[in-house]
């Protein structure tokens, strides 16, 4: 469950990706435009500290992109390079927003999340506390009907389209750009038995690939 805040956060999401995506080797679109978000779904870190969420963004004409994020109370130690940027939220004060493709906490909670079928998370709002729960911005599901292994330690990350992850015990693929209406979805392993992550959004409901596990 991703209980979420009524807050301002400054600067905000899409103004650290206008600033942050245009470096990217894998971002194709304009180098001086708004991203504006197309939909977006979320994951629980299972200790509760680290917050979990992938935009999906086009700027201007381009393609869609798939951007998960962590964010942080504090920095992320050796991290640096995986850094979007810092913004300050109303309720919770700073915090740091980093790539989740190099965050630790992510492998392990997206490789979960594929091989054993959990999916996004359900968000809600508190209000007056009381929760009310907020409807999904896009459907996504999972081909995963398994205990996931432990992850162990992060061994390298790849960052291309798509970003490979490699831990200790599988690798998982992350996808960047995601294909358009008249184009086919794919990522490496495709396969009748792999184990996939895939969404659908408002104007594309065919379902598209999002993340695969490739275990060794």
């Amino acid at each position: 469950m991703a209980l979420l805040h009524r807050a301002e956060i400054r600067p905000s999401k899409l103004e650290l990706l206008a600033a942050w995506l245009p470096g990217r080797r894998w971002y194709a679109g304009p180098a001086d435009g708004e991203p504006t978000r197309v939909a977006g779904y979320r994951f629980d870190d299972p200790a509760g500290a680290v917050g979990i969420e992938t935009l999906l963004v086009r700027v201007g004409a381009g393609p869609v992109h798939q951007v998960p994020l962590t964010y942080r109370g504090a920095p992320l130690p050796d991290a640096d390079e995986w850094l979007v940027g810092t913004t300050r939220h109303s309720v919770l004060g700073p915090r740091w927003v980093y790539d989740a493709c190099g965050d630790p906490v992510y492998p392990a909670v997206l490789a979960a999340a594929i091989l054993t079928g959990t999916g996004q998370a359900e968000e809600y709002f508190e209000v007056d506390g009381v929760r009310q729960h907020r409807e999904p911005s896009m459907a996504v599901a999972t081909t995963g009907s398994a205990p996931a292994p432990a992850v162990g330690g992060v061994r390298q990350v790849i960052d291309g389209d798509p970003t490979r992850i490699v831990t200790d015990t599988v690798d998982l693929v992350v996808a960047r750009r995601l294909p358009g209406d008249a184009e086919p979805g794919g990522l490496p392993g495709d396969g009748p038995t792999a184990a996939t992550l895939t969404g659908a959004w408002p104007g594309r409901p065919a379902p598209v690939p999002l993340a695969r596990v490739l275990p060794r």
